[in-house]
């Protein structure tokens, strides 16, 4: 197991003096997070080939969101180069950065913060990482394929605006509250391009969803082992593959209906491990591609795999 780097909090800021180039994630809660363990992994290897990267360290903090902004004038004030976002922080820092990358703003969500001379400017790199863990996972494509998504949430909002800016073939999804999924509808419609969109309540799929579509969860349902499937995959006309964004548990009862019927899947790990890579392009200039393999090397061992 990979050991777990101390959890910081607001105090720690307001008193930050540690010298270096520091990144940061913030969360509430994030004692869960491994993303130290990641982006360590891999600026450690970075600082073998690149003395520059010598003094980079990524630490975590416990910020509540009510004091999230102090947080954020904190962190720009302690010149932090970059800092990830997670629950329940991507929502609310969207509105309180200087700069919003075009891709993230029909998300309403930021996970990746960079310091820039006139503030910070926001990214979200959920997309990529989603998109390229379903190729390596799953050999499949956004581009072209039917999509099922499951969830209305902001996760599921990402992973939607992703499939169409994709080109995705085609985006059902599937949401237990009609009014959650008739707002993410209207929200999808400006950047639909003509892609059809449409929902449906996971206890009544249409008869008429395609066969072999990609099926998405982006709800928390299987975080729990008590939690119910988020669907009945066996309701669905056969899917092609099955991806669920949870990867902690790494089975989760979507995942195992999967298998039973045959059908490929995979978690979310490897979505977590190209969303880091991600973060740490836009603020080392290294290609992601050239990170992952740390990270997620990383990532499996904060796991025992």
């Amino acid at each position: 197991m990979v050991e777990s780097a101390p959890v910081l909090e607001l105090r720690d800021l307001e008193t930050w003096s540690r010298p270096g180039t520091a990144l940061a994630v913030l969360g509430h809660p994030i004692k869960h997070s491994i993303s130290p363990a990641m982006h360590n992994a891999a600026l450690a290897r970075l600082a073998r080939e690149h003395a520059r990267f010598a003094d980079w360290n990524y630490v975590r903090f416990d910020i509540h969101p009510d004091t999230l902004p102090r947080a954020l004038e904190l962190l720009y004030a302690r010149n932090f180069r970059g800092v990830n976002l997670t629950v329940p922080h991507k929502i609310i820092a969207f509105d309180r950065v200087a700069e919003v990358d075009p891709a993230a703003r029909p998300v309403g969500a930021v996970n990746t913060l960079r310091w820039s001379a006139g503030g910070w400017q926001g990214f979200n790199t959920d997309g990529y990482g989603l998109a390229t863990a379903v190729t390596e996972t799953l050999g499949r494509t956004l581009r072209g394929s039917h999509i099922i998504l499951l969830g209305a949430g902001g996760a599921a909002r990402g992973a939607a605006v992703e499939c169409l800016q994709q080109g995705c073939a085609s985006l059902a999804i599937a949401n237990r509250t009609r009014e959650n999924l008739d707002a993410l509808l209207a929200t999808l419609a400006p950047v639909a391009n003509g892609i059809p969109v449409r929902g449906f309540a996971p206890a009544t799929p249409p008869a008429d969803l395609p066969v072999g579509a990609l099926v998405i969860n982006a709800t928390s349902a299987g975080l729990r082992d008590t939690d119910p499937s988020p669907i009945d995959l066996a309701a669905l006309p056969r899917p092609s593959a099955v991806f669920d964004m949870i990867y902690n548990p790494p089975q989760t009862p979507l995942l195992r209906q999967a298998t039973a019927l045959g059908v490929p899947n995979a978690n979310g790990l490897s979505m977590l491990v190209h969303q880091g890579a991600k973060a740490l392009e836009i603020w080392s200039g290294i290609p992601a591609s050239q990170t992952a393999p740390a990270m997620n090397q990383a990532a499996r061992a904060a796991f025992g795999l």
